[in-house]
């Protein structure tokens, strides 16, 4: 105002622009200059040339502008843009000013990185954890935490869908920041992000990072999540309690059988169009999950040898777990060298940046599964015993519990004993999870001079199976 009234010029109207001068396509300052070329006023008056502009492409539209006749001034700096030195001399300072915005940019990315190689998320932290300033990994939330835990556990069983357990959520207790109910768009980010689980992850670069922070849930947990989120696994509510609903999935789509009514029958139908999978009687899966789960079932001896191996292991237990320590240690240092060793050869240009962040994320994604099996194995020596012994007795009541339970008993069954369900036309394809696939496969140690050998080393494998694809421990305990 001052610097009006000091050159004899009226101000017709005023311009603020909240947008920085770094950024191109400015609402206020595209709207200025607009006006400018309509005629509406003769020139403009502007506090400093890095106020005015810090990206070349608003300076040479300004420099447009000029050279129409425009008037333009800048009441921190007596530059007169109608000479050729004045208008190098504005030029010089307008570059200055975007090679400044560069530099600033180029440091900002630096320390971004720094930080997120060192684990650390430098934004504010995401629903279910709290800020602990600069420098300092993010905390579960002792209120939140458990809740947002919760929610990858209920989704997780396949049970509800985002906006059920939206609701459900909120009745426990669940809030956003601001206090109010989470949105369904939060929940659906919530449910994808791979902090959870111990992954920073950039969404725009699709960069992935090892995180310092404490996971939320595991990385079955969060696989499990992402497999009811890709879509191929029908949370819809139903109206009927069909035994095998949500449970089958076509094998040439991939997604959902949904069951239905016919003349007295159930069927599962796949209601992709063009699909060969068209639909298969209840009774014939109900056969082949019978025919899977009774290979479970152990003989008198074999149960008895069993025993008698689980009571041994529990006094040779510190030793066996000792020896799987430091397997899992080998592999930890191996995905560490494959780290580095990829690493390189993008450094090298070996490989583009996109299959580089595609290893990457796998092997960070095995990082964390190993992580897990060693702190598994280090918090309760007496754990792997405990398991095992509950784990036969599961193997070998699954077929007596199948036969005898009740349509959700028999699911949550399913979902403990198989990894896949898949329909092919009219044939059913049942796979057993590790663990119990050994089982059903198990060589004959009841028989023959090296039962007890074969009994033993049969355990050995199997208890490496259990830390591997460890089994639902709501149905161990």
């Amino acid at each position: 105002m001052r610097f009006g009234k000091a050159q004899g010029l009226e101000i017709a109207q005023w311009f603020e622009e909240r947008e920085t001068a770094a950024k191109k396509g400015r609402p206020v300052f595209g709207q200025m200059l607009q006006l400018l070329r309509e005629g509406k006023a003769e020139g403009v008056v502007i506090h400093k040339i890095d106020r005015s502009t810090r990206n070349l492409r608003d300076w040479a539209n300004l420099g447009d502008l000029i050279d129409q006749g425009i008037e333009v001034k800048f009441a921190n700096e007596s530059i007169d843009l109608n000479s050729r030195g004045g208008r190098l001399s504005a030029d010089i300072q307008a570059v200055v000013a975007a090679d400044y915005i560069r530099n600033l940019k180029e440091e900002t990315r630096k320390g971004l990185y720094g930080r997120l190689k060192q684990g650390l998320y430098p934004m504010p932290a995401p629903l279910g954890y709290v800020d602990n300033g600069g420098g300092q990994p993010k905390t579960p939330c002792p209120v939140m935490g458990p809740l947002v835990k919760k929610a990858f556990q209920l989704y997780a069983s396949g049970r509800y869908s985002l906006d059920t357990l939206r609701e459900e959520l909120h009745g426990l207790g669940l809030r956003n920041r601001n206090g109010g109910k989470v949105s369904r768009n939060c929940l659906s980010n919530l449910l994808n992000n791979p902090f959870y689980m111990g992954i920073v992850r950039l969404r725009r670069t699709d960069e992935a990072f090892a995180g310092a922070h404490a996971p939320l849930v595991s990385k079955s947990v969060f696989e499990a999540v992402q497999a009811v989120l890709s879509g191929k696994t029908n949370t819809a509510s139903r109206r009927h309690d069909f035994l095998f609903r949500r449970l089958l999935a076509c094998k040439h789509c991939g997604y959902s059988l949904i069951g239905e009514t016919q003349k007295g029958h159930v069927y599962y139908r796949c209601h992709k169009k063009g699909c060969p999978t068209t639909s298969i009687r209840q009774e014939d899966v109900d056969t082949t999950v019978r025919q899977a789960l009774e290979p479970l079932r152990f003989s008198l001896k074999e149960s008895q040898y069993l025993q008698t191996e689980v009571l041994r292991l529990r006094t040779e237990w510190v030793g066996e777990r000792e020896k799987q320590v430091k397997a899992l240690k080998l592999s930890l240092a191996a995905n560490e060298d494959r780290m580095k060793r990829l690493t390189d050869a993008f450094l090298d240009q070996a490989i583009d940046r996109g299959t580089f962040e595609e290893r990457k994320k796998a092997l960070l994604e095995e990082r964390l599964g190993i992580e897990q099996k060693l702190v598994r194995l280090e918090s309760n020596s007496g754990d792997v015993p405990d398991q095992l012994e509950k784990f036969l007795e599961l193997a070998e009541s699954a077929y007596l519990s199948y036969k005898k339970g009740i349509p959700a008993e028999k699911r949550d069954l399913l979902k403990t004993v198989t990894s896949n369900r898949f329909v092919d036309r009219k044939n059913v394809s049942i796979k057993l999870f590790l663990p119990f696939e050994m089982v059903a496969n198990r060589p004959d140690f009841t028989d023959g001079r090296l039962h007890r050998g074969s009994c033993r080393k049969f355990l050995k494998r199997l208890i490496r199976a259990l830390i591997q694809t460890p089994v639902n421990r709501h149905n161990l305990n």
